[in-house]
């Protein structure tokens, strides 16, 4: 959601060897049953929609599972079309909620040898290769944070946190890296 007075500032982020702050996007949840779901993974050129505890990428969007009837829906803040006017008309006359949260959440990367290890100092996930793959994405904690943690790359993780919390968890993982 646009600050229309200009008024909000960006949290503060200690970026590091390992961390950065990611440039501003859209961000949605989007709660329905299997036909809302299925006709909004077409809408946004999701061809394959994920499984339990899995993200997509298709186009410009990303969607992440958050729950059986709950999905993170990410896109550029430049894209083409935006999401509510792509879903507009798929979802017509399904039961649905599309609630804009682009302005409760920032985005950091954690990316580099070691990353996992960073992170399991204060989540309890078992973020193994194995156990937590590439596009494995779930609702977590980190150092008591609510986060959203989206495995990207080998080493490489999205984290999903509430704006209020941002600086504080990039100073958590700046001195985990120590």
């Amino acid at each position: 959601m646009a600050d229309p007075a200009g008024l909000r500032r960006p949290p503060r982020i200690l970026e590091s060897a390992m961390v950065r702050a990611l440039p501003p996007i859209e961000r949605y949840i989007l709660r329905g049953d299997q036909a809302v779901l299925n006709a909004a993974a077409l809408a946004l050129a999701l061809n394959d929609p994920p499984g339990t505890c899995r993200a997509a990428v298709g186009g410009e969007h990303a969607w992440l599972w958050l729950g059986p009837d709950e999905r993170l829906v990410l896109a550029a803040v430049e894209a083409a079309t935006p999401v509510p006017a792509l879903l507009q008309q798929a979802l017509q006359g399904l039961a649905h909620a599309l609630v804009d949260v682009g302005h409760r959440q920032v985005a950091l990367e954690l990316a580099g040898p070691g990353a996992a290890t960073v992170l399991a100092t204060g989540c309890p996930l078992d973020l193994r290769q194995d156990e937590f793959p590439i596009g494995m994405c779930t609702r977590t904690v980190l150092a008591k944070a609510e986060i959203v943690l989206w495995r990207t790359a080998q080493q490489n993780f999205h984290i999903e946190v509430a704006r209020s919390f941002a600086e504080y968890l990039s100073l958590f993982l700046a001195e985990s890296q120590s």
